[in-house]
């Protein structure tokens, strides 16, 4: 599905060792990655989920809402959207594969989609989720 993002979702900057796969968040938080995409994955309707993942950028959390020194955000745009509940935030192989979905997906709806991928994990009505955003070029 599309997402119109009317405002930025802000997050305090921190790092993880390689690539925030091994996350352990908890009710009152929510984390946000940001990677560059392989640029030949990141337009193949088959990519090939070993390849897929291009440099980790940055990543950032929010704790109960609260963000002090250096920030990152998810910007404003439009963005495909999926998401999953789970009793857990997925691991890396798991949003990853949600991530070739929606490229997949967009592709054939013949969305012209943007290099940057970002996942977000947060904790709601009694379930983690993990969202996966990709920008689409606006027409």
């Amino acid at each position: 599905m599309k997402l119109d993002l009317r405002e930025p979702l802000k997050f305090e900057k921190i790092s993880f060792e390689e690539n925030g796969s091994n996350l352990n968040i908890t009710e009152h938080e929510e984390v946000l990655l940001c990677y560059e995409l392989n640029s030949d994955q990141s337009r193949s309707i088959e990519p090939d989920c070993e390849n897929f993942l291009g440099s980790f950028l940055f990543s950032g959390r929010k704790i109960e809402g609260q963000i002090t020194e250096q920030v990152v955000s998810l910007p404003q745009g439009i963005y495909l959207f999926m998401q999953q509940r789970s009793a857990h935030a997925l691991n890396q192989a798991e949003w990853v594969d949600l991530a070739i979905e929606q490229q997949k997906d967009g592709l054939w709806e013949r969305n012209k989609l943007e290099n940057l991928l970002y996942i977000r994990f947060l904790h709601e009505d009694g379930a983690f989720v993990t969202q996966v955003f990709r920008s689409t070029e606006t027409e």
